[in-house]
């Protein structure tokens, strides 16, 4: 126990650092590239998706520390009681530890890949012809859009745009003083050439343009060459107080906050090998960066052209290096036949991505742009893709006389001008697009179909765990339920009438809404079953959790005997199977091919168990300063249906792993058995028509009976 700041005492003895505890995270994302199992060029994705996972941490919970080390120095984090500064600490002294694993493991990756001749070459390592290859490119397609500049008196020192490449010189002129020069690495270019006549021997851009980096500097003298980057705060702060007084509408306000996103201040400088002294000193002298923001990474500092190397390579060695290819398909309890409507009218129904098609949802949405008794559909947008379907679908609805009204939030993090441009494309056809309740990002994922004949309204609701997004939802695992539930349609028009009224006070009959409600409710059911004592349960599955008072309330619950089984994938301030504290709970995490993303909630067993599918995770910023929905799951065929996905994920043993009571992670030990991996199964049955579920002991069970019963014949 210690005190806050407040003088209150709080126990940190069952939680732990939210940012530290994201950091071992993405260690077991970076350790999948280590997973024989995985094929070679999807283990270097994982290494890739390592990356991109803590640019964005530094960019954004990085980027947050550092303005509140300024702001609120002495603010303590409500899990670890560590002030700013400490977790800044924690983070810079945790960082460089990972980068070595992610080092190791790049070159062993790359070892692998070479023996298949796919190779990342160094300008040494050409023959004669690639050589002339290599400069004939370089002369005629990099050299003519290059713009290298020197820092001096004349000469300001360069904006380095967050998470571009420059290639950095030092230099020395006729008098011997010594001066930097840079070249930005082309963005407008393909980030790799494969060599001709060869299957996948390429090489970066970076590699040629540092190979005659030496000849772009006129007079001067290049003494050594780096490769650099710079990660930028992005944490954009939405003071609104600033905007009282003014009348621009809110699409141009966040188009103004995105160009102010380009400027903000360096959180971290990427170089890609350990220069000089002179070199080092020159660079944090020109870049306001303390000297454990400046990490040496001997790996490729954008790893995102191992996308491109995929697209690259002919389709039968493609095939041999990635993940075979796997086609969601339709749902067997659906007919495609049949009016999606018509089929939801009669029984609730269920998408689980990206196992399930999607084109269930959107045959249901093009159903109801083109019907009479359609009379509007509404719908909560967050992220859409680039080329979305669905944008489309309503833009059609509008244009046929539909009301569409479309809910449509700005504020997502790295998506918000593809949700400007949609915006306008369906204001444009349209649609009646509102943004939101200020200071309060709507997360919920809902979409009501209201139909009106001779007897009355009708509805049909969709609800889900993941975004309107046909791309990612062949990437994530998410769950979508369609209803005609009278009850839900009700309480789902409610919705959409408060968000137009900027209500959050709303009442609801099924619904659980945050910020008003969910919380209060989570907390609620999870009382319901700490009364039940070690007759209680609570399964939970989600990405995060960082809610202190949600924290707190498994704890009670372990301490009643409540058994309480979390499958938690990322971010987990809950520390189980602490002595005397929550060793009646057990925490598992999967990582694998799909992302997991499904949110369910489930308070007890059997009949009574109450089930819901949610958008919020269990995190402050979720439960408090969101806007987000939890839909009860009535139909007991779809109840089964989740009981079945949790059921499989918790008896993973490929890609599953224990959070332990130190906050670090153990992988699950198959044992005797073979290894389930949950995604694999699922690709193989449907949560529709699931194969009976015997756990493996009373498998071996009714196996022992079965050789018994034959010996007596």
């Amino acid at each position: 126990m210690r005190k806050n700041p407040e003088g209150l005492l709080t126990d940190y003895t069952y939680t732990q650092n939210r940012e530290l505890s994201w950091l071992r995270f993405n260690q077991r994302v970076l350790e999948e590239a280590a997973d024989e199992t995985v094929p070679l060029l999807e283990r270097m994705k994982f290494i890739a998706i390592f990356s991109s996972n803590l640019d964005e941490f530094f960019m954004v919970r990085v980027g947050s520390l550092l303005d509140m080390a300024e702001v609120s120095p002495r603010a303590v984090d409500s899990k670890s009681g560590m002030d700013p500064f400490q977790q800044l600490k924690a983070i810079y002294d945790t960082v460089p530890g990972l980068l070595e694993i992610k080092g190791q493991l790049y070159q062993r990756v790359s070892t692998l890949l070479a023996r298949e001749e796919v190779q990342d070459l160094e300008y040494k390592d050409l023959t004669a012809q690639e050589k002339g290859f290599a400069a004939e490119y370089f002369q005629s397609v990099i050299l003519p859009i290059l713009s290298p500049q020197i820092v001096g008196i004349h000469h300001p020192s360069p904006h380095l745009m967050s998470k571009a490449l420059y290639l950095s010189a030092l230099l020395r002129n006729k008098n011997e003083k010594k001066s930097l020069g840079f070249i930005s690495v082309p963005s407008s270019l393909p980030s790799l050439v494969v060599l001709p006549g060869t299957k996948g021997r390429f090489l970066r851009m970076e590699t040629i343009l540092r190979q005659w980096a030496p000849t772009l500097f006129g007079n001067y003298k290049v003494e050594e060459t780096c490769l650099i980057c710079a990660t930028r705060n992005a944490d954009l702060s939405f003071d609104m107080e600033k905007f009282e007084d003014n009348q621009e509408d809110f699409r141009l306000r966040m188009t103004k906050l995105l160009k102010k996103r380009a400027k903000q201040s360096i959180v971290r400088l990427e170089v890609n090998q350990k220069p000089s002294q002179a070199m080092i000193d020159l660079l944090t002298g020109l870049f306001p960066v303390e000297n454990d923001q400046v990490y040496y990474d001997p790996t490729p500092l954008n790893m995102g052209y191992v996308y491109d190397l995929e697209k690259a390579l002919d389709e039968d060695l493609r095939k041999r290096l990635t993940y075979p290819t796997y086609l969601p398909r339709w749902p067997e309890d659906l007919d495609p036949a049949q009016s999606m409507i018509q089929q939801i009218q009669r029984k609730d129904r269920l998408l689980f991505f990206p196992y399930d098609s999607v084109d269930p949802f959107l045959r249901l949405l093009g159903e109801a742009s083109e019907r009479p008794d359609v009379v509007s559909i509404k719908i909560t947008i967050y992220r859409l893709a680039s080329t979305s379907k669905i944008a489309r679908i309503l833009c059609r609805a509008a244009e046929n006389g539909k009301e569409v009204v479309v809910l449509m939030e700005l504020r997502a993090r790295f998506d918000e001008a593809n949700n400007i441009a949609w915006s306008k494309m369906l204001e444009e056809a349209g649609c009646k697009v509102i943004y939101g309740i200020e200071n309060f990002k709507c997360h919920s994922k809902l979409c009501l179909i209201t139909l009106q004949d001779k007897g009355g309204t009708h509805y049909i609701t969709q609800v889900g765990t993941g975004n309107y997004n046909e791309k990612t939802s062949a990437l994530y695992t998410d769950l979508s339920v369609m209803t005609a539930s009278p009850v839900i349609g009700e309480d789902s028009a409610a919705f959409f009438r408060n968000m137009l009224t900027d209500n959050l006070e709303g009442v609801y009959q099924s619904l659980l809404v945050a910020p008003n409600a969910l919380k209060d409710r989570i907390c609620q059911h999870m009382d319901e079953e700490i009364a039940k004592g070690e007759k209680g349960y609570i399964c939970i599955k989600a990405n995060s959790i960082t809610e202190r008072d949600v924290i707190d309330k498994f704890y009670e619950a372990s301490q009643a005997g409540v058994k309480v089984e979390l499958i938690i994938r990322g971010i987990c301030c809950l520390r189980p199977e602490v002595l005397l504290k929550t060793e009646n709970i057990h925490i598992t995490s999967i990582v694998g091919r799909y992302l997991e993303h499904a949110r369910i909630y489930a308070f007890g067993r059997g009949k009574e168990a109450r089930y819901y599918i949610a958008s919020a995770d269990l995190m402050t910023r979720n439960l408090q300063r969101r806007v987000e929905i939890a839909c009860p799951i009535w139909d007991e065929e779809i109840k089964e249906q989740l009981r079945y996905i949790l059921d499989l994920q918790l008896r993973d043993t490929a890609k599953a792993s224990f959070l332990q009571a130190s906050g670090t992670y153990r992988r699950k030990e198959p044992g005797k058995l073979p290894p389930l991996d949950c995604q694999q199964e699922l690709m193989k049955v449907s949560v529709h028509r699931p194969e009976p579920m015997i756990p493996p002991q009373e498998k071996m069970g009714l196996l022992r009976q079965l050789l018994a019963w034959i010996k007596k014949f």
